[in-house]
């Protein structure tokens, strides 16, 4: 069972069982209401294999999708979800004839996740996905999705974390504690949760750490220089796997640790919806605000898309900018007066 707090502080549970459905429980946890459907979804059937989609239909523009090498080429959380949204998708309008998909077809599938932007625009970067596939292997001419719509989005996506939430995290929890270690490797790495969990000694080189990320279906090696704040490393046992690990200094599991270092935030005093990825936000702003450029941040990132990081670079200027103008604007208006005549004070 997976439960966690989704970037709109609602609490999502989802009862998962090998060879059954996912099923999304409601909440809140162990009330009457969970218990019934927890119950119920126990009972479930397993999923039967079905039969094979039919030749030049969207199902099978999907799965050949899966097997292609854009697709197993991914990382597995970015596969797990891939699979959920396509899955979902293919289970409704599998059936269709690929061929006969038109952008139109596809604006109508956007406008019918109006409501949800996010998902919307998601959707349609997955089928995008597909039938860059299906053109590639025949299926299609033309991919329907790239000229479709994009719905406009208010979300700034996952919450930063700010310099008081650092502040309130340390003061919480101590140097050499668990939580500490995770917070500060995080934010002075800048490493994607899915990175940071299996950082170890292996990695470190020299003076920075050294480690291959794969980013969508590129693997790209990082190197690191070590922030004299992760000094504190080195005073770790050697027997870790990993520099974030248990009390018992056993690695933790990508999901489980996101869930953990919630609960330490929250512990602090930070919003629930304080995250891993808010951390390598705020990693991503605070060399921004220290003055790198774009390409000196995406060295450290990893970030592939340059504009992802000028929002940063472009908010910290915009912050020096604003201080310099007032600055100006002070010293503009200070009232001048003439130095007083030194006969004045003559009696």
């Amino acid at each position: 069972m997976n439960v966690y707090q989704d970037r709109h502080d609602k609490q999502r549970i989802y009862y998962r069982e090998p060879g059954k459905p996912q099923v999304a429980l409601p909440g809140p946890l162990y009330s009457e209401e969970f218990w019934v459907a927890y119950h119920k979804a126990q009972k479930a059937e397993p999923v039967s294999a079905g039969k094979a989609p039919s030749a030049g239909t969207m199902g099978a523009a999907i799965q050949g999708y899966y097997r292609s090498a854009e697709f197993v080429q991914l990382a597995d959380s970015s596969k797990q979800v891939y699979r959920r949204i396509l899955d979902a998708f293919a289970k409704e309008h599998g059936h269709a004839p690929v061929a006969g998909i038109q952008t139109k077809h596809v604006n109508v599938l956007i406008d019918g996740k109006a409501e949800t932007p996010a998902a919307a625009n998601i959707l349609r970067k997955r089928l995008s996905s597909v039938f860059e596939y299906a053109k590639s292997v025949g299926m299609i001419q033309v991919n329907p999705a790239k000229e479709a719509k994009r719905i406009k989005t208010k979300s700034k996506g996952y919450r930063s974390w700010t310099e008081a939430d650092i502040a309130a995290y340390r003061e919480k929890w101590k140097e050499g504690q668990p939580e500490r270690i995770a917070m500060e490797v995080l934010l002075h790495t800048g490493l994607r949760r899915s990175d940071a969990v299996r950082l170890g000694w292996q990695h470190i080189v020299d003076d920075a750490f050294v480690i291959n990320t794969k980013k969508s279906q590129e693997i790209v090696e990082l190197h690191i220089p070590l922030h004299s704040d992760l000094a504190f490393l080195f005073d770790l046992p050697r027997g870790r796997e990993t520099f974030i690990s248990t009390v018992y200094g056993s690695a933790r599991s990508e999901k489980a640790f996101t869930n953990w270092l919630r609960e330490a935030a929250h512990a602090a005093g930070l919003p629930s919806n304080s995250s891993p990825h808010g951390l390598r936000k705020a990693a991503c702003r605070r060399l921004a605000e220290s003055g790198c450029t774009a390409l000196e941040i995406m060295s450290i990132t990893g970030h592939r898309d340059i504009k992802e990081i000028e929002r940063y670079t472009k908010a910290a200027e915009m912050k020096r900018l604003s201080r310099a103008a007032m600055a100006k604007s002070e010293q503009s208006f200070i009232m001048k007066l003439p130095n007083p005549d030194q006969r004045l004070g003559e009696s």
